[in-house]
C-alpha cells in the first residue's frame, strides 16, 4: 500500500503537491476540462497512480441537488442472456437506490433500430443522468445517442459498443478476443479439421460482428484445415436457431462443429439432440444460462463462453455515477472477464 494510504485517503491535496500543480489543475484534469498542458495533465494521471487516489463518488452525490436517474435500454425477447441481465437489474436497484441512484428499467422489441432510437429521443434530460443501451449499430440508432448525448444525457453501451457515436463508455467484454477464443478452442477440438458452421444473432450488433472477426481471423491463420459455413443469423430466437440448425445438420452430414457466437441457445440445444448427434459435434456458445448449462450437462455444448451479467450491471452504474458526477472527461472502465465454462467447472 502507497504510504497515504496506510495513515488515511489520500485526497485532491495529496495529487496536487504529489503533482507539484495547483488544485485547480487537478480538478480540470479529474473533470476532463480544457487548458491544461499533455505534460501536465501525465504528471497528475502518475501522481494519482502512485498515491492511490480515489475519487468519492458518494460525497460527490451528497452535494448535488437531487439523485441520480438512469435509464437502461434492454430488448424484451426470447434471449436468455438479456432476461439475466434485467434479473441483474432487478438485483441492483434497491442497492442503488440507498446511494441515491435510481434505476428505470425500459424492454423494448429486440432488434428494432426505430424502437430504440424512439426510446433514446424520449427521455428527457431534466429526469435522466445517463442512458444504458444494449444496441444494434443502426443510423437511427447512431443519431439518437447523439442526439441524447447533445440534450445533456450520458449515453453508455452495454454488451455491444458503437464506437462510431457519442457515447461515453462501452461495459462489456472485448468481443473480438471472445471470438479469438472460441477459434483457438475449435482448432484444439478438431485437429484434423473439417467443416465448421457459424450461427450470429445480427451482424447489425457489433458484438456479433466482432466475435466473428476475431474467430475467421484465428481459424484462416492458425487452423486452415477447418472450412467455415455461414454466418447464418438466427436472430437471437429459439425457433429460428432450431430450424438453422436442423438443416445445417440436414445438408452437411460430415459437419463436424458449430459456433452460435449470438443466442438462441434453446434451438440450439434443441435441434443437436433431435438429430442424435449428441457428443459427435464440437459446439461452442455464450452465455452461461439455463439452456446453455443443459446444453453441458448433456454433451450438446462443450463450451460456453460467459459475460456475467451481474459484473455487467455493477460496472454499469459504476460507471454511469462517474459519467455524471465528473461532469466531463473519460472514465475508465474494468474489464468484464471472459469466462470459460465445460461441463466439469459448472457454477
Amino acid at each position: 500500500m502507497n504510504e497515504i494510504g496506510v495513515r488515511r485517503r489520500a485526497t485532491v491535496h495529496d495529487v496536487a503537491r504529489a503533482a507539484g500543480v495547483s488544485l485547480a489543475t487537478v480538478d480540470r484534469v479529474l473533470n476532463g476540462r480544457p487548458g491544461v498542458r499533455p505534460a501536465t495533465a501525465e504528471k497528475v494521471a502518475e501522481a494519482i497512480e502512485r498515491i492511490g487516489f480515489t475519487r468519492d463518488l458518494g460525497a460527490s452525490l451528497l452535494a448535488r441537488a437531487r439523485d441520480l436517474n438512469l435509464a437502461f435500454l434492454i430488448p424484451d425477447s426470447s434471449n436468455e442472456f438479456m432476461e439475466s441481465l434485467a434479473e441483474a437489474l432487478g438485483r441492483r436497484s434497491d442497492i442503488a437506490l440507498a446511494d441515491r441512484v435510481h434505476i428505470d428499467t425500459y424492454r423494448l422489441p429486440p432488434l428494432d433500430a426505430d424502437a430504440l432510437a424512439a426510446a433514446l429521443d424520449a427521455l428527457d434530460p431534466r429526469q435522466c443522468d445517463c442512458a444504458i443501451v444494449v444496441a444494434s449499430e443502426e443510423p437511427s440508432v447512431m443519431a439518437a445517442v447523439d442526439a441524447a448525448t447533445r440534450r445533456g444525457i450520458a449515453v453508455l453501451t452495454l454488451v455491444s459498443d458503437l464506437p462510431g457515436s457519442q457515447r461515453r463508455a462501452f461495459i462489456g467484454i472485448d468481443n473480438h478476443a471472445a471470438g479469438c477464443t472460441a477459434a483457438s478452442l475449435m482448432g484444439r477440438f478438431l485437429p484434423q479439421g473439417g467443416t465448421v458452421a457459424v450461427i450470429a444473432g445480427s451482424l447489425h450488433l457489433r458484438d456479433h460482428a466482432d466475435r466473428l472477426a476475431g474467430f475467421r481471423a484465428v481459424i484462416e491463420t492458425e487452423f486452415p484445415a477447418i472450412t467455415l459455413v455461414g454466418p447464418l443469423e438466427g436472430h437471437d430466437e429459439r425457433s429460428e436457431t432450431e430450424a438453422i440448425v436442423g438443416q445445417l445438420l440436414a445438408d452437411h452430414p460430415d459437419l463436424a462443429g458449430i459456433y452460435n457466437l449470438g443466442a438462441g441457445n434453446a434451438g440450439l440445444v434443441a435441434a443437436i439432440g433431435a438429430s442424435g448427434r449428441t457428443h459427435q459435434l464440437r459446439v461452442i456458445a455464450h452465455e452461461l444460462t439455463a439452456p446453455t448449462r443443459r446444453g453441458l450437462t448433456t454433451g450438446a455444448i462443450d463450451v460456453v463462453l460467459d459475460q456475467n451479467p451481474d459484473g455487467e450491471i455493477r460496472e454499469a452504474i459504476t460507471a454511469a455515477r462517474s459519467i455524471a458526477l465528473g461532469q466531463g472527461g473519460s472514465v475508465v472502465t474494468l474489464p468484464i472477464e471472459i469466462g470459460i465454462f465445460l461441463r466439469d467447472n459448472l457454477r
